[in-house]
């Protein structure tokens, strides 16, 4: 009687061993599955961010270059005026003269490229020597789609790092369902052992990688 109720008692132990591992496995299989989804989701609004940011640089180039040929134009404009006329030459702030060419092009400037340019006149460097040599060495030479292509370079590089990390949590879920997977087995093996040393030593195992298991998974990142 006193056998039959200790075998009993291993059956269940066995039995509880074996749902709570199967239980396990079934968390661990949808955890990770639920990290390969962000895996995914991250590395593609990775690459939209960085289609994003590589247009974005494009019209930032496109930009530079019609500021720079529009300068160049204005700078050679007013200096063939100058040369025609030296009174012309500004002694202080640059004012345009709208019926100079000069004039017409400098009140052609892009918006954005206005505040440089302003800048750079308030240095005098028709007459200052220590002038910066054009306005693209102003700090006021700021291109908003620049600065846009650089925060999604950063946000790109950001949203691979959390597809990584979610690569990363999806591989420790596997792993831990692998490792159920031996409490299986070992359970498997202690109710077929002859011995209850046997029986015994398989069961501690499984027990032991259960617990294993089970801490393991209280420890890692939910995604629902």
């Amino acid at each position: 009687m006193a056998e039959e109720s200790r075998n009993t008692r291993f059956d269940l132990v066995v039995a509880l061993f074996m749902a709570l591992a199967a239980v396990g496995t079934a968390w661990a299989g949808f955890e990770s599955a639920k990290w390969s989804g962000v895996q995914a989701n991250s590395y593609a609004s990775a690459g939209a961010d960085r289609a994003e940011a590589s247009r974005a640089a494009t019209l930032a180039g496109q930009q530079r270059g019609i500021d720079v040929v529009s300068f160049t134009a204005w700078l050679n404009a007013l200096n063939a005026e100058i040369v025609a006329d030296p009174s012309v030459r500004p002694k202080g702030n640059y004012k345009p003269n709208q019926q100079a060419v000069s004039g017409f092009l400098f009140e052609r400037f892009r918006p954005e490229f206005r505040p440089a340019v302003n800048a750079w006149l308030a240095t005098h460097p028709l007459i200052n020597a220590d002038a910066p040599a054009t306005p693209f060495d102003m700090p006021q030479y700021r291109l908003a789609a620049q600065r846009r292509s650089e925060r999604l370079v950063d946000s790109a590089g950001k949203l691979a790092a959390k597809a990584r990390s979610a690569n990363q949590r999806s591989d420790n879920y596997v792993l831990t369902a692998v490792a159920l997977a031996t409490v299986l087995f070992f359970s498997g093996m202690a109710s077929k052992a002859n011995g209850r040393r046997l029986q015994l030593f398989f069961t501690i195992l499984a027990g032991t990688v259960l617990i294993g298991c089970i801490v393991t998974l209280a420890l890692f990142p939910i995604q629902i």
